[in-house]
């Protein structure tokens, strides 16, 4: 059974030259926040990468159909599907097979950006190991995904919901470079401190592209994926020490509805926003475009290396 992808015309022209391009995850659209502020949202971080001189790829699937792309009418259309799913690496292929439409989170992202050439990737927070994971044994597959597939992914951090120590300690035993750009602390999505030191640290784009370069020069050593955490501009973020208190109380409102496994995360976002009358969603949308700036002069840079991806499809 053949495997229903399509990329739009820009995009695989942009493969086949060489261009800068710049993933997107898509559950930001569908699980990120309502129509119509999802659409704009999503149509703003692509005109950010433009801008930049990069081209987006946002990635998501439509009626089945594997989207490297999206036409303004599919994200139009994507942004109102009601009840679309979450797509991760484990349910891709059954959302594909049944015509499903869903949003790919960062995992299901990274494997389609990869397996088309598209090395660079941007979003929000990454998934990790969630709060009492020795006993749930909740782990997003994002960390697994990061060692698997060589893109640049930028982020500002993984979410702050999580257990950020552990998150580290998975991303070191994966052999995934976790590097903080230009500061010693690791970001914590809407906060530009954690209280964790970051593993490496560099403070420019073209410092940036000479170690991924040397990475992909070692790729036969089977190397993945480069986090890069970029902390949320100071006149967006909301101080660690107030989102922790909001954190907390959104867990044990959690705990005492009983959510788990893909739900939670969605349902604890939801629940900040709320306890923090909305401010979170600002702070979450504003770093998610400041990501997107990084990624497409990251993208950019690679691009000047003449690094040529190549065209296909797993």
């Amino acid at each position: 059974m053949p495997i229903d992808v399509t990329l739009t015309p820009e995009i695989e022209a942009g493969l086949r030259d060489g261009k800068a391009l710049v993933a997107l995850e898509s559950t930001i659209i569908t699980h990120g926040m309502p129509w119509p502020d999802n659409h704009s949202m999503a149509t703003n971080v692509e005109a950010i990468i433009r801008h930049e001189g990069a081209l987006p790829a946002t990635i998501a699937l439509i009626d089945g159909v594997l989207h490297i792309g999206l036409e303004e009418a599919s994200r139009e259309q994507l942004a109102k599907t009601e009840n679309a799913m979450k797509l991760s690496r484990a349910d891709l292929a059954f959302a594909m097979a049944a015509k499903a439409t869903g949003g790919t989170t960062v995992a299901a992202t990274m494997m389609a950006a990869a397996s088309v050439g598209i090395g660079v990737f941007a979003t929000g927070g990454i998934g990790g190991v969630h709060r009492g994971a020795g006993q749930t044994f909740d782990i997003s597959a994002d960390l697994d995904e990061l060692a698997r597939s060589p893109l640049t992914v930028v982020c500002a951090g993984a979410k702050a919901i999580l257990d950020l120590p552990k998150t580290l300690e998975a991303l070191e035993t994966r052999g995934v470079p976790v590097v903080a750009f230009g500061q010693d602390e690791l970001p914590a999505f809407w906060s530009r401190q954690s209280g964790l030191e970051a593993p490496l640290r560099l403070d420019t784009v073209e410092t940036i592209g000479d170690f991924i370069t040397i990475r992909k020069e070692l790729a036969r050593m089977g190397h993945g994926g480069v986090l890069i955490c970029n902390p949320v501009p100071a006149s967006n973020e909301i101080p660690l020490e107030v989102m922790t208190l909001h954190i907390e109380t959104a867990l044990a409102q959690a705990a005492q509805a009983k959510v788990s496994g893909k739900d939670a995360t969605p349902y604890l976002l939801a629940k900040i926003v709320e306890l923090t009358s909305g401010e979170s969603l600002k702070t979450n949308i504003a770093l998610v475009e400041n990501n997107a700036r990084l990624a497409a002069k990251i993208a950019i840079d690679l691009a000047k290396r003449n690094e040529k991806p190549r065209i296909g499809f797993m």
